[in-house]
């Protein structure tokens, strides 16, 4: 039994596992990068992947109903010969019937690629691939930044492009948790690179966007810095602009939650080194994050929490005239208690 480490599942796929490995389980909270990583281990192991009998795809629902099917498939023989896999796709039911029954067998040229959702420990699919010898079970946790800068230079390299230090520092610091996400970010800059040899940071900064932030953001750190005057110049935009006030409150909700997780977690560390750990955080959000960081305190916090619920409470209830009167003013009490805080 041979259990691996988050950290090392990269560096295993690299290389390449096993030639006696049957069976590669793929789980974790980021289904994006359980996505990409099994269309890797599934289209790197044959030949052509767009040859259907090279490559049969299952959605794992299919076999709660038909465990043999899963051998079956993994029992025949292509017609020209040559490797073939069979990628069972993730699903809502326990299908590790059909893995196990797999694994009885014995492949030849023949590789299983399962992709699962957030696997507990216990769960009857992880333990039946951790145990046995002839499977692997590979965790997909949210990238860290040498991950994402890894998929940064993969990514780009596969167009011919190379990426300056800084301008992947920057990308690196914009992208959000999830890997199809990221991917979506840098092949939208490979585009806009075309034609060049190299990514700067100005091309970074010319297109990628802050995946993980909002546009509000510019009001809602206002409000949690103290700047009643930028609260009320942003609020006045976005409302000329149609945008719904529960939006907006429901946006400040999140960013508190956020702040408070945060002040949670790192209970023990400074503004600045709990904004240097803050996953997804845009590079020119940092200093204002580290401000807020500083200013509210679990408690207070809790506090603007339940302002922000019941002003949502009320837009909803009220007509969208007043709703709005409301929402501004939660945020203003909000951009008044920080600057107390100062």
């Amino acid at each position: 039994m041979t259990v691996v480490k988050a950290h090392e599942v990269e560096g295993l796929i690299r290389r390449g596992p096993d030639s006696r490995i049957a069976v590669i389980l793929l789980y974790g909270p980021d289904t994006g990068l359980v996505f990409d990583r099994a269309k890797r281990l599934a289209e790197g192991f044959v030949t052509d992947p767009g040859d259907p009998f090279a490559l049969v795809k299952i959605d794992g629902d299919a076999l709660v109903q038909d465990a043999g099917r899963l051998v079956d498939e993994a029992g025949t023989v292509g017609l020209f010969g040559g490797t073939r896999t069979i990628w069972v796709r993730a699903g809502s039911r326990n299908y590790a019937p059909a893995v196990e029954a797999v694994l009885g067998e014995t492949l030849v040229d023949t590789r299983v690629v399962v992709e699962a959702g957030d696997l507990a420990k216990s769960a009857p699919l992880r333990t039946l691939c951790e145990r046995s010898l002839k499977a692997l079970a590979l965790p997909c946790y949210p990238d860290d930044e040498r991950a994402l800068a890894d998929l940064i230079d993969r990514t780009l390299q596969d167009s011919g492009l190379r990426i300056a230090r800084e301008a992947r520092e920057v990308l690196a610091a914009s992208l959000g948790g999830d890997r199809r996400a990221s991917l979506s970010e840098i092949e939208k800059l490979t585009l806009f690179a075309r034609g060049q040899d190299s990514v700067g940071l100005d091309d970074v900064e010319a297109v990628v966007s802050d995946v993980a932030g909002s546009v509000l953001n510019t009001l809602i750190d206002a409000a949690f810095a103290g700047h009643s005057a930028g609260v009320e110049r942003d609020y006045r935009r976005f409302r000329h602009e149609g945008m719904d006030p529960s939006v907006m409150l429901g946006s400040a909700l999140r960013h508190a939650l956020a702040l408070l997780a945060t002040r949670l977690s790192g209970e023990d560390q400074s503004p600045s080194a709990m904004v240097a750990n803050w996953r997804g955080l845009h590079f020119r959000r940092k200093a204002i994050v580290e401000t807020q960081l500083a200013r509210w305190s679990p408690a207070s916090l809790r506090h603007a929490l339940q302002l922000l619920q019941e002003g949502v409470l009320a837009c909803r209830r009220s007509h969208p005239e007043l709703a709005h009167s409301h929402a501004s003013d939660a945020l203003l009490r909000i951009a008044g208690e920080a600057a107390r805080r100062r």
